[in-house]
């Protein structure tokens, strides 16, 4: 609150409406986030009410505070709510959680919803997840006025006429955010890209940074098909790949990466040149998964699921260092450095 009476008194009285317009949704959201991190009893009180409507009540109380809004009486035009006030919002939640196949539409369909919501569905639109709930409103704005929706710890946005949500807008919006973006899709298989996008940001959790970029599953449509059973990717690299399991892993290793720019280039000189080595090593190599294979090099069907296995293996185990790396990064903040909100900031801040 004091950085944004600071920045108030750093403009001119004239702009300060603007700046409260601009700065207050996305200290509102910080402060519900931090007392309901800080004082448990407030998230048992507020139950399964949406935290918009929290966040509409507290900036209600500060445009108060701040003197932008009183009573009915008063002369004085208050700043437009940026936050939906709470029936809209409650509202926003069911069409968000009927589109996200979290609950049965109503049987007169989705019109209903809608209408009470403000949000009309539009005949295609796309999901958008976030690894945090930083500045959603402003987001959902920039996005073509974007349906909030929270889901399973996430913050999520549908994106509505996907024909005009062009790469670079995404990309530009969503640029130093953790975020992925899921397929367009007809609004009744919303569901589905919502899905898609939240198990793509789980594969590869990320780190922020103001030159981090959204990941989109337009991108990785091989890979989360690989990917969305692991057991049955384990089961056919199982399978498929037995014969280097009597191998040292450098050795296994070595032949996994020649087999596989074997198969994708088609030849020894193509996977030469994929692997930077001489022909003549590569066709060494050849010659020892030849003896290990036998017969299943000259399978198409063996060969395609050979190179599916060999993309798994290799998908899986980046998955899993991608996880580890995050875990370690998570574990190695000192304890001194807490989350905002902790008693041990507010000391250091004075409040």
């Amino acid at each position: 609150m004091c950085d944004l009476l600071n920045r108030l008194w750093a403009h001119p009285r004239v702009e300060w409406s603007r700046v409260v317009r601009k700065e207050l949704p996305d200290l509102v959201e910080k402060v519900v986030a931090e007392l309901q991190r800080g004082f448990p009893a407030l998230s048992a009180l507020l139950g399964e009410t949406p935290v918009e409507e929290a966040q509409w009540a507290l900036e209600q109380a500060l445009l108060t505070c701040l003197g932008y809004q009183k009573s009915s009486q008063s002369k004085r035009p208050a700043v437009p709510s940026v936050v939906t006030p709470m029936p809209v919002a409650r509202a926003r939640q069911d069409l968000f959680d009927a589109l996200a196949g979290r609950c049965e539409a109503p049987e007169s369909g989705l019109g209903e919803l809608a209408r009470a919501a403000g949000w009309p569905v539009p005949e295609a639109l796309r999901a958008v997840v976030l690894a945090t709930p930083a500045e959603a409103p402003q987001l959902a704005a920039a996005l073509g006025h974007a349906l909030i929706g929270g889901i399973d710890g996430y913050t999520a946005l549908y994106v509505p006429d996907p024909a005009t949500q062009t790469r670079p807008r995404l990309e530009a919006a969503l640029k130093g955010r953790i975020a992925a973006v899921g397929h367009a899709v007809p609004a009744a298989d919303a569901a589905s890209s919502l899905r898609w996008a939240r198990y793509l940001l789980s594969l590869d959790p990320g780190t922020g940074g103001p030159e981090v970029r959204p990941a989109f599953v337009d991108d990785n449509l091989s890979a989360l098909l690989l990917l969305q059973d692991e057991t049955l990717a384990v089961a056919l690299t199982a399978r498929r790949l037995s014969p280097l399991a009597e191998l040292t892993p450098r050795q296994s290793e070595r032949l996994e990466v020649t087999l596989l720019a074997w198969l994708e280039g088609g030849g020894a000189p193509e996977a030469a040149r994929l692997l930077h080595v001489h022909p003549q090593t590569v066709r060494y190599r050849l010659r020892q998964i030849e003896k290990l294979f036998g017969p299943a090099l000259r399978d198409p069907r063996a060969r395609f699921e050979l190179e599916m296995a060999l993309r798994s293996r290799r998908l899986m185990a980046h998955v899993r260092n991608r996880r580890a790396s995050a875990g370690r990064r998570a574990r190695a903040v000192p304890a001194g450095l807490r989350p905002p909100g902790t008693a041990g900031e507010a000391r250091i801040n004075g409040l």
